[in-house]
């Protein structure tokens, strides 16, 4: 079926005349048992403001039936996800009779079969328009309205929604069950939902709230290990957000629902859905639990800043997303254990919004979005880290005090309203006692990463695209370099406006321009403190301090200021003797990364084998052990790396090492196949399979690489999670860039014809592309297909991006 997309100005017309009083939804989920069939019927009652006219209800479903008023629609004429109406009254109620067998896909909906134990689950995810897959509906944020589901389910099954269910029912039918859920508040149609299946269900109640978690049975050993963090979590996060915001999240429900093959997570209201890839198999590192917290609150803070408060259109995307990030790694640095969560930001994500910024892909944090398809481009590093990182940049501008006090305003004003932009920035400036409107124009207008030097006593500002420079506030820390130890010697405010900015600072030999990390913005140290920050990292006492010189060295490669050896070199200096749980496991990815991505090929094993040694080091060090672990079996080069390994995975009471090091064997040439037959047949998990892949995607023969290239693009057997990305630069090994070459214009032809939902499409472009292992000729032919129109915009940006990132790889080799 092809789906028209809205369009802007469709959306505002149907938005000023249509107002929706309530949804009715009833969904009969037990063809979903041994068959592939979802129906619902959806009732909508809704006004008009001009009795007479028409519209459409969007419905992308085999429609069976549909009555206005109690009259028939002539559902023939539903065409393109679109079912016009006759003309309108000034009160209505529409009824839309429909079902699909699209449930495989995971475009709005997905079936899976758990292949451990053959059970089935469902779970629906609908941002931006993927309501109208699974109901009929005016699927646009800014038509807002109470919904109420009733469900009927196999027996055997849990069904989670928006809140508690009313009643649990058995139904006229054998062997199934009715749910039925009580009225939303006044929500989006993208933020409701409908999960089943056979859960494993573990409830808790604290502070006021019953809280739920949900995962499928395979799994059920691995949440109840975690459960307890997961409480912890929730429960900080809600008593966190609803002081700051003024305003407790208003519901006693709040469900986290685990499900298989979701390439991410989404905030529907009270019922937020996680891919069960956050359950990891193998007890978390500290940086894995990092990530899984920044994700529970990035989803919490979504109930206040777009569920409760929610953007009338797709060009406030950033509203959402980028506010929610911002929240996520703020909660977690003031409310929970991850209190150096700032720094593993910097040395762990902000990167990624570097590299889209400064390349061919960049765009306005805030961009004219003519349809609902085009939003889907801007689900980005852009919107989320850059974003995120301008809001830390606006604390730091007005203060935490005024910008906490806009945010309470904003949500008292607008709960269960649409904004844009232009209503949360007068909240900052009422706030603030200051005019904000230039300050919003430079930093979301205007696309590109401004690059800021110390020049004698002068900041200087070189903007992108010959911009005017944005403001910055920022801080200089200035160390004396001539001891053995740095001794600090002064940290200094400054806001800066224009090209050149005076400052008066202390005398020292280093001098670390955005201090604390305040703003977004590359920096260009000056030869001095360049050669300190990268042979002193580890002397560096502060760990924000340590991760700026770090993302600082990232920026430099893009920028073609630094050679790979010299950043490989200082990771490796700082990680002999990094203590801090928030930076070894970034540390460790960065240092592997430029030795085996960014360094020219002759250099690339000399410098894989000096981290594996530094890693060793590590591996005696409790808090770093597995991380250092698992660095260690992706650079082993030597007999003696391996026998540690060997030593470690003996003693191991699971097969997560064991797999890392077949996958670097593998790599090297020794595929064993008996052996990885025997750990899938003894690993629990049910995506073992998986690793199965990753063992076989390391292997330089044609073979292998096509086995896994047919799950990604021809069987898409790959669960989407983010071992998804994992599992690609696993495939796209840099060393065997002459046997990959065909593959990487193969990746070219396979964007034309991928299937699956956003979130799961998204995974697998991002994941697939051969970043390090394509040449000049692919590079080429990359950037003329980020021109192909027939490619969706997404993809195309995505090309753009990890080209400029591929071009910058090239590059650096030659240094």
């Amino acid at each position: 079926m092809t789906l028209s997309t809205l369009t802007k100005s469709e959306a505002a017309a149907r938005s000023s005349l249509l107002e929706v009083q309530r949804y009715d939804i009833a969904v009969d989920m037990t063809g979903l048992l041994e068959d592939e069939v979802w129906s619902s019927v959806s009732t909508i009652a809704f006004t008009c403001s001009e009795p007479g006219a028409t519209t459409f209800v969007d419905v992308a479903m085999d429609v069976r039936s549909a009555t206005l008023n109690g009259q028939p629609v002539d559902v023939s004429a539903a065409a393109d996800g679109r079912l016009p109406l006759p003309p309108l009254s000034a009160d209505n109620v529409l009824v839309v009779e429909a079902s699909t067998t699209n449930t495989g896909t995971g475009e709005g909906i997905l079936r899976t079969v758990d292949p451990t134990d053959k059970l089935v689950y469902v779970w629906t995810s609908l941002e931006p328009d993927e309501a109208r897959r699974v109901w009929a509906c005016f699927d646009q944020p800014d038509l807002k309205a109470p919904h109420r589901f009733v469900v009927t389910a196999p027996s055997s099954w849990l069904v989670t929604s928006n809140g508690a269910p009313e009643s649990v029912e058995d139904a006229d039918a054998a062997d199934a069950r009715v749910w039925t859920f009580p009225d939303t508040p006044r929500l989006s149609t993208y933020v409701v939902v409908v999960n089943a299946g056979p859960f494993h269900e573990v409830r808790r109640r604290h502070d006021g709230h019953d809280l739920g978690f949900y995962c499928r049975q395979s799994l059920a050993p691995v949440l109840e290990r975690d459960v307890d963090e997961l409480v912890t979590l929730t429960r900080q996060g809600l008593a966190f957000f609803g002081e700051r915001f003024g305003f407790p999240f208003p519901q006693e429900r709040y469900d986290q629902v685990f499900v298989p093959n979701l390439g991410g997570a989404m905030e529907n209201w009270g019922c937020v859905t996680y891919g069960d890839g956050q359950l990891f198999r193998t007890p978390p590192t500290h940086a894995q639990r990092a990530v899984r917290a920044e994700f529970v609150l990035h989803e919490m803070a979504h109930m206040w800043f777009g569920d409760l408060v929610t953007m009338q259109w797709w060009d406030d995307l950033w509203l959402n997303e980028a506010f929610a990030s911002w929240a996520a790694n703020w909660g977690m640095a003031r409310a929970t254990e991850f209190t150096e969560q700032w720094a593993t930001f910097l040395a762990a994500s902000k990167r990624t919004a570097y590299e889209m910024d400064m390349s061919p892909a960049r765009h306005p944090i805030r961009s004219d979005v003519p349809d609902v398809s085009a939003a889907m481009s801007n689900f980005d590093a852009i919107t989320y880290v850059k974003g995120q990182s301008v809001l830390h940049q606006l604390v730091a501008y007005i203060g935490e005090e005024a910008f906490v006090e806009g945010l309470r305003d904003y949500f008292s004003r607008y709960a269960y309203a649409n904004t844009r932009l232009d209503d949360l920035m007068d909240c900052y400036s009422r706030a603030a006692g200051r005019d904000l409107s230039a300050w919003t124009r430079a930093w979301l207008d205007e696309a590109g990463t401004d690059v800021i030097s110390l020049v004698g006593d002068e900041l200087v500002v070189e903007p992108a695209d010959d911009q005017e420079p944005r403001p910055h506030r920022l801080d200089v820390a200035v160390f004396d370099t001539s001891g053995e130890d740095l001794v600090p010697v002064g940290r200094t405010s400054h806001e800066v406006a224009g090209r050149r900015t005076p400052v008066d600072l202390p005398a020292g030999g280093l001098r670390l321009v955005n201090a604390g990390d305040h703003t977004f913005a590359a920096v260009k140290p000056d030869p001095a403190s360049l050669t300190a920050m990268l042979e002193r990292v580890q002397q560096l006492a502060d760990p924000l301090d340590r991760a700026l010189v770090a993302a600082t060295a990232g920026q430099l490669l893009l920028l073609g200021d630094v050679a790979p050896r010299d950043v490989a070199a200082s990771l490796t200096r700082a990680l002999s003797t990094e203590t801090s749980p928030a930076l070894v496991e970034p540390f460790l990815a960065q240092a592997l990364q430029v030795a085996d991505r960014w360094a020219p090929a002759p250099e690339s094993p000399g410098l894989l084998s000096t981290l594996a040694d530094a890693v060793v080091g590590l591996v005696e060090l409790t808090d770093a052990k597995q991380a250092a672990l698992r660095t260690l079996a992706a650079s082993a080069s030597t007999e003696a790396h391996w026998s540690v390994l060997e030593a470690a995975a003996e003693q191991a009471t699971d097969l997560d090492l064991a797999w890392r090091m077949a996958v670097r064997r593998s790599e090297l040439g020794d595929y064993d196949e008996d052996a990885v037959a025997r750990l899938l047949e003894s690993d629990p998990d049910p995506d073992a399979g998986m690793r199965r892949l990753a063992v076989l995607a390391a292997h330089p023969s044609v073979e292998a690489k096509e086995e896994v290239w047919r799950a990604f693009f021809v069987d898409y057997a790959v669960p989407a999670s983010r071992e998804t990305l994992v599992l690609g630069s696993t495939f796209w090994r840099p060393r065997q860039a002459e046997l990959l070459a065909p593959f990487a214009h193969r990746y070219l032809e396979e964007l034309h014809t991928l299937k699956g939902g956003l979130l799961n499409q998204g995974l697998t472009i991002r994941a697939m592309y051969p970043l390090g292992a394509g040449d000049e000729d692919f590079l080429a032919a990359a950037e003329a297909a980020a021109e192909d129109t027939r490619l969706m915009a997404y993809a195309r940006n995505q090309l753009r991006s990890n080209s400029f990132v591929l071009g910058r790889i090239l590059r650096a080799r030659r240094l």
